[in-house]
């Protein structure tokens, strides 16, 4: 087994960013009306599976679960009478007219397979807005938690990922995201904007750079 030393600067430096006792992995939309067969957006829900994010993302939960990283998934849905729900974009009117609707208690808002989900993940449900953490639970849970990393994955690289990155940015946090466990559509578009504006705010890895820290953590338990 390579030591500590014999690393790579890369590793090390996000070893260091990745402390199980501090990261906090999140996914983004995750859930059945987005992201599985039947869901809501056909094109995106083809990306996220053909191109491997979802299984990327599933791979990162698994080891997070037995790497002690908390994982949190961030669900969007609405109530069935929209309260409280954004009108204020084209992006909102569109859903309200899509065959499959993100409502409350519905298969919809259920975290898609091949992601599982453990007794001790949180899920935070939010009703309005473009991202996971502006108005929700999510940053008084991080610091509840004692977060300093956060790790970005999910959907959609074009809107809920960005804004994910560039909230958790503003409040403090540093954010690492697998490039490869994000999907948005067009296929080109989302190297193209981790390239050009999420490389500039956060630390860009792949899900094995990743899991290769998770493992280190795993032989110093």
């Amino acid at each position: 087994m390579p030591s500590y030393g014999s690393e790579s600067k890369r590793h090390r430096e996000l070893s260091g960013l990745l402390e199980p006792a501090t990261t906090v992995l999140l996914t983004v939309e995750c859930q059945q009306g987005v992201v599985g067969p039947d869901g809501a957006l056909p094109e995106l829900a083809r990306e996220a599976q053909e191109s491997g994010a979802l299984a990327q993302v599933a791979r990162l939960v698994a080891a997070a679960h037995d790497s002690g990283v908390q994982v949190m998934h961030a669900i969007a849905e609405r109530r069935p009478d929209g309260r409280g729900a954004n009108h204020n974009a084209r992006l909102f009117r569109a859903a309200e007219r899509l065959p499959v609707r993100q409502l409350t208690g519905t298969t919809a808002v259920r975290i898609a397979p091949p992601i599982e989900v453990a007794e001790e993940d949180l899920i935070v449900r939010r009703l309005h807005g473009l991202s996971p953490l502006a108005g929700t639970d999510v940053d008084a849970l991080l610091r509840n938690l004692g977060c300093r990393t956060l790790i970005v994955t999910g959907v959609s690289a074009n809107v809920a990922v960005p804004n994910a990155v560039f909230d958790a940015v503003n409040l403090g946090y540093t954010v690492v995201v697998p490039g490869d466990a994000i999907a948005g559509v067009p296929a080109d578009y989302t190297p193209a904007m981790i390239r050009h504006t999420l490389a500039l705010v956060a630390t860009v890895a792949t899900t094995d750079e990743v899991l290769a820290c998770f493992k280190r953590s795993e032989r110093r338990i």
